[in-house]
């Protein structure tokens, strides 16, 4: 019987062809990327989950029941999605249209990580928690798939020109949005309180469910830490956009974007935005000196740094605490409280019974860094006992020691329910242990080291490098502050959008 005999033939390729396409298919990558940088953070609704705990408990936080959820959700469904766009148009460019790696290095780091946090979430005592996070941080291993995802397609996408204004631009509806709903929790006017907001929030809704007494809306973000940190990074972009912008009537609206930036970190009350913006001055003055035009970069860094000034004291005569969150880490001495006189009699109190003695309780205080001190201390003990693959990503609710009688000298009371390690970093060696931490410092300070030594290298720098100001502070705010689909999401995808750019700067000077 005669058989037909194929031979494999390489088949010719149009190369034209191939990078028209190549160029179309990174247009459609780049829109998903303005999407999770600019749509994804401002997404809110009602969302209720059934939640089956491990424990027989009767604290609320961390029982069985059915939960319900405001701010992750739906940004990690749409985040979810986007990224699952973006893998595709990827794959098609790289199966289908002759694209070749610039460089192997990286995809081998981004793959190691990614094997390692998907082992960890494999053997973690709680896999599903692990996989998906809590009901309402939704910042497990899927969502840390979709970070280094988007951020290792972003740095291998060409893009337009004018790509730095458009992602930009994305972000002003964040900025805006936020400082409204800001100022109206602050002045006592929550958004919430207000039967269009209501309804709009129980969309989503199932039937009988409602939205709790006493919600309120602090922004589009979970909780004040979370305002502060992004929007001190949020400060630090616009500002950099602001002094290196050529254009007047942009070189303004970011300048103004800027300022209602530092504003909302400021009624956030939390220092850790405060901090950022501190330690990333330094970065700001040096950009300053090597943009082509200093002078009027530097009359624009000091023209914020003294419009900013009555911003403080204008938000701290309404709320003392604003300048305690702020001025206040460096000042003990809080000029917007009254001074109160202290009464001289002191009260002594005597047991009826000499021979009864109580017990010795800690005093009931506050660790460093509003308690975080004491909640890294004992992560780290439970690090130890899990100290290869950890416990799987935001899974610290229930393996915490709560109503630990220590408690009350680290978090001012054994009854609080300690759901998050308030740290990227010490989130991160928690959930995927000693290699994963290690695994993760290296993609992220890969990334950060060639941006850094670019910055200090070139004698001048562009716009294209306000990204990278953006992704150094985000790392320093994350010592304090932990990730989110709405945080996290953006950033990762801005700091691969920075190295690419960067890239091509480096080429069109070389």
């Amino acid at each position: 019987m005669e058989g037909t005999f194929y031979q494999k033939k390489e088949v010719y390729r149009e190369r034209e062809e191939d990078l028209e396409g190549i160029k179309k298919v990174d247009r459609w990558i780049f829109y998903l990327l303005l999407g999770v940088i600019g749509f994804v953070p401002l997404l809110v609704g009602g969302h209720m989950a059934e939640v089956i705990s491990p424990h027989i408990t009767d604290i609320s936080s961390i029982s069985t029941a059915s939960k319900g959820d405001l701010f992750t959700f739906y940004k990690f469904v749409i985040m979810l999605i986007l990224t699952i766009l973006a893998v595709a148009f990827f794959l098609y460019k790289l199966f289908f249209l002759d694209y070749r790696f610039p460089k192997k290095a990286p995809l081998i780091i981004f793959g190691g990580f990614l094997f390692v946090i998907v082992l960890s979430a494999a053997l973690a005592p709680y896999k599903t928690l692990a996989l998906f996070g809590q009901y309402n941080r939704t910042d497990g291993t899927l969502s840390y798939i979709c970070y280094i995802t988007l951020m290792f397609i972003a740095m291998h996408i060409n893009y337009p020109k004018k790509a730095v204004q458009f992602i930009l631009f994305s972000l002003y509806p964040f900025v805006m949005i936020n400082v409204v709903l800001m100022t109206m929790n602050f002045t006592g006017h929550d958004a919430m309180n207000y039967e269009p907001v209501q309804k709009w929030m129980s969309l989503t809704l199932p039937e009988g469910a409602n939205l709790g007494e006493g919600s309120i809306l602090l922004g589009t973000l979970n909780q004040w830490n979370y305002m502060s940190g992004m929007f001190a990074v949020m400060t630090v972009l616009f500002l950099a956009a602001s002094m290196a912008e050529k254009h007047l009537v942009n070189k303004i609206l970011h300048f103004v974007m800027a300022l209602l930036s530092i504003s909302t970190m400021l009624m956030s009350v939390s220092t850790s935005g405060f901090l950022t913006v501190c330690l990333l001055s330094s970065f700001l003055i040096l950009f300053a000196w090597k943009l082509p035009n200093r002078k009027k970069a530097f009359i624009t860094l000091a023209a914020f740094y003294m419009l900013s000034i009555p911003v403080l004291h204008v938000l701290s005569e309404k709320n003392p605490r604003v300048w305690n969150d702020s001025i206040g880490f460096f000042i003990s001495t809080n000029p917007y409280v009254p001074e109160v006189t202290a009464n001289a009699a002191s009260s002594t109190v005597f047991a009826a019974d000499n021979n009864f003695q109580l017990p010795e309780l800690p005093e009931s205080s506050v660790a460093a860094g509003s308690g975080r001190t004491y909640i890294w201390g004992k992560t780290l003990e439970l690090v130890k006992e899990r100290p290869l693959f950890g416990y799987g990503l935001d899974t610290l609710v229930y393996h915490f020691p709560h109503n630990d009688i220590e408690a009350r000298s680290g978090l001012r009371s054994e009854t609080i329910i300690v759901d998050k390690p308030h740290s990227m970093y010490m989130g991160m060696l928690y959930g995927t242990g000693i290699i994963g931490f290690v695994s993760f410092l290296l993609l992220i300070g890969a990334i950060t080291w060639k941006w850094l030594v670019a910055f200090v290298k070139n004698k001048q720098v562009s716009t294209v490098y306000v990204f990278g100001l953006a992704w150094i502070a985000f790392v320093v705010q994350a010592l304090f502050n932990d990730t989110l689909p709405g945080t996290a999401g953006p950033m990762f995808a801005i700091a691969g959008i920075a190295i690419a750019l960067l890239d091509k700067e480096t080429l069109r000077e070389k």
